[in-house]
């Protein structure tokens, strides 16, 4: 099977935001699913992964293990898989290897700077963006000597689909209180937060970003949703990736 992504035309370099459809996992990890800390049978999920750098034209494709924080990996050699270090983004100015980032609701953000030949990957789940992860990665493209950088934001959970605690929207508005324009009243005591817009903004130093219209909690049969499987009670769940590549 072929993996199915989606593509930015924002991104003027070899990119993918995969779906789970066009890999050879089966049950609750139908079909491609990309996340190795997963309980899905490592042989699938390996075959998985090389089928998404084989449809990049990558040697290696790379991924950490993701903490919902703010560090960045600038990398200069590849690793073997399953041997990232502790981190939520990747950046590169080495070409033929695909850096990727996985999720569930979580927002991946593929940037590239083509002219200076350097790109990133970036996993943002509400945690890491409040703690700086898209300005970090962003600054450590630039250390790399990127200076025009394009961003696409790929499928997460969109506003419609993600109601949230008091807590949540606390801990936005401590650090500016001006981000209220990215929550909506929601049930009595939520609220309905646009995770992709509030990522938007906090690409400081980008000059274009791309917002995929894909909602992954509402989307069954295309994506990979922690909310949707926490509203069906919980059970193993598969993550898909995203991936870009010089």
């Amino acid at each position: 099977m072929t993996p199915e992504a989606l593509t930015s035309p924002t991104l003027p370099v070899r990119h993918g935001f995969f779906t789970r459809r066009g890999g050879v996992s089966t049950g609750p990890f139908e079909s491609l699913n990309c996340s190795l800390s997963s309980a899905d049978d490592p042989a699938a999920v390996r075959a998985n992964r090389d089928a998404v750098a084989r449809s990049l034209g990558a040697g290696h494709l790379l991924g950490l293990s993701q903490v919902h924080g703010p560090e960045v990996v600038t990398v200069t050699e590849p690793w073997l898989p399953g041997a990232g270090p502790r981190a939520d983004a990747l950046v590169t100015a080495i070409p033929g290897l695909a850096l990727g980032v996985v999720s569930a609701d979580c927002t991946p953000v593929l940037l590239a700077d083509a002219r200076a030949g350097v790109i990133g990957a970036v996993h943002a789940g509400w945690r890491g963006a409040l703690a700086g992860v898209l300005e970090a990665t962003v600054a450590a493209m630039q250390a790399l000597g990127a200076s025009r950088i394009a961003a696409a934001i790929g499928p997460c959970i969109r506003q419609r689909s993600y109601e949230v605690r008091a807590d949540l929207r606390d801990a936005v508005l401590a650090r500016d209180p001006a981000d209220a324009r990215f929550f909506q009243d929601g049930s009595a005591g939520h609220w309905q937060f646009d995770l992709a817009g509030y990522c938007a903004a906090r690409l400081s130093g980008v000059a274009t970003v791309d917002i995929l219209d894909a909602d992954t909690a509402a989307e069954a049969d295309r994506f990979f949703s922690h909310r949707r499987r926490t509203r069906n009670g919980g059970g193993p769940i598969g993550h898909q990736i995203s991936a870009v590549v010089l």
